[in-house]
């Protein structure tokens, strides 16, 4: 819930939702590292509280990083890239473990990385946007905004751990 209500403020063309969106991704995220200590704690998990994790987190990265592209300070083919990129690294994270291996968390950039990314660049941008610096300088960094060119990290890093996994694995099977 608090992801989709990210999503819809990072979307809004209003300076102060950059700083409602960022407060929701953190809500968001530390409700997900809670949810499995929970479980865990009263003896509730299992694989099928797993499976349902794994499904929201990605539905709640893509919904976020898709509304950012829709936004007006980032194209949409960044927010693309950005989901390849994210989405790969997941999916390798989890493909570990459908070939019998421990789930494989190593990488430049893992889902609480970006989720802390999010939170500080937006928090940045919102701070930029604030202070009334035109678009020609500081939010306007080789024609891109700073959330842009996060995104782009998010996509070229993304896809390098996305790879760093896939090596960790192939290296790890018989």
């Amino acid at each position: 819930m608090f992801a989709i209500l990210a999503a819809v403020f990072f979307a809004i063309d209003w300076t102060a939702a950059l700083l409602i969106a960022a407060i929701m991704v953190l809500v968001s995220g530390f409700l997900d590292a809670l949810d499995g200590k929970v479980a865990r704690i009263s003896s509730k998990a299992s694989k099928r509280g797993d499976f349902v994790d794994h499904v929201i987190d990605r539905y709640a990265d893509a919904i976020i990083l898709a509304a950012i592209g829709l936004s007006v300070r980032c194209p949409v083919s960044f927010a693309l890239f950005a989901v390849i990129g994210v989405m790969l690294a997941s999916y390798m994270g989890t493909q570990a473990q459908a070939l019998g291996l421990s789930r494989e968390y190593k990488g430049l950039l893992g889902r609480a990385d970006r989720i802390a990314v999010l939170v500080v660049v937006s928090l940045i941008q919102y701070v930029f946007e604030m202070s009334g610096t035109s678009s020609l300088d500081i939010n306007d960094i080789f024609g891109y905004s700073l959330i842009a060119w996060m995104m782009i990290y998010f996509g070229l890093a993304g896809n390098i751990t996305a790879l760093q996994r896939a090596h960790t694995i192939w290296k790890s099977l018989p």
